[in-house]
Order: structure tokens, then C-alpha cells, then sequence
């Protein structure tokens, strides 16, 4: 069964898209993380949800 972690980021209204893309970009390539789920309010702040895979080692025996 996988697991995973979860992380939220939100962006204030006025973030333009290229920002916002950039920065999950970057969470994209260096942290591992992907895409769950956005949610666009109607003030115009947008809430990102990501995650990623928790990897556990099982012991060698």
C-alpha cells in the first residue's frame, strides 16, 4: 500500500500564473512532490495541494 505525505501551499490573490507555475515547478523537480489538487477560491487565492510518495526501507535480514 502506498502512503504519502502531503503539503499545502496557498497564493494569495494577484499571483500570476507564471509565479505560481514556477514555484510549484520547483517543488516539482527538486522535492520530489506532485500535483494532488487546486482549488481556486472566489476571491481569487488559489490553495495547492501536493504530495509525494513516503518511501520506507525494510530492513535486510
Amino acid at each position: 500500500m502506498l502512503e504519502y505525505e502531503y503539503r499545502e501551499l496557498r497564493f494569495p490573490r494577484g499571483t500570476s500564473r507564471s509565479v505560481t507555475r514556477q514555484a510549484l515547478t520547483e517543488q516539482a523537480e527538486y522535492g520530489k512532490w506532485e500535483l494532488a489538487r487546486v482549488r481556486l477560491f472566489p476571491d481569487g487565492s488559489r490553495n495547492v495541494t501536493l504530495r509525494r510518495k513516503i518511501l520506507r526501507q525494510t530492513p535486510l535480514m
